[in-house]
């Protein structure tokens, strides 16, 4: 288990941990997508991962689906989250569930990042 700890950020980036692009379920890599694995990765007793998200102005995650749930809090920007067929307005501090094998995508919209908090089940990252 890893020791207690606080990870200080500065702009939407957390010291010592790694900015990775980000690739989709097919195996590609998304333009103007990132991310950042902040607890759940490091030795840390938990049973989830927190992951920090960024889409820069018009990008979009993948079209995806999985079999685990997804939970999603709206740190900065504003965009649109795609939940099965309907599109839903996204700014900060909205929360978004994403059930088992549901069919989602975000999209930053505006002129400014899209950056969320996306929390999974430490197996299914």
């Amino acid at each position: 288990m890893g020791e207690s700890r606080v990870i200080k950020h500065e702009s939407f980036r957390w010291d010592g941990v790694a900015v990775e692009a980000y690739e989709s379920s097919r195996g590609s890599g998304l333009a103007g997508v990132t991310r950042q694995v902040l607890l759940g990765a490091g030795g840390e007793a938990l049973g989830f991962v927190t992951r920090y998200f960024e889409l820069e102005p018009g990008a979009s995650s993948s079209l995806e689906h999985h079999a685990h749930s997804h939970s999603v809090v709206v740190l900065r920007g504003r965009g649109e989250v795609l939940l099965g067929g309907a599109v839903q307005p996204l700014e900060p501090f909205d929360c978004v569930y994403v059930a088992p094998d549901e069919v989602h995508q975000f999209r930053a919209a505006g002129d400014e990042p899209l950056g969320f908090l996306c929390i999974v089940d430490r197996g299914d990252r």
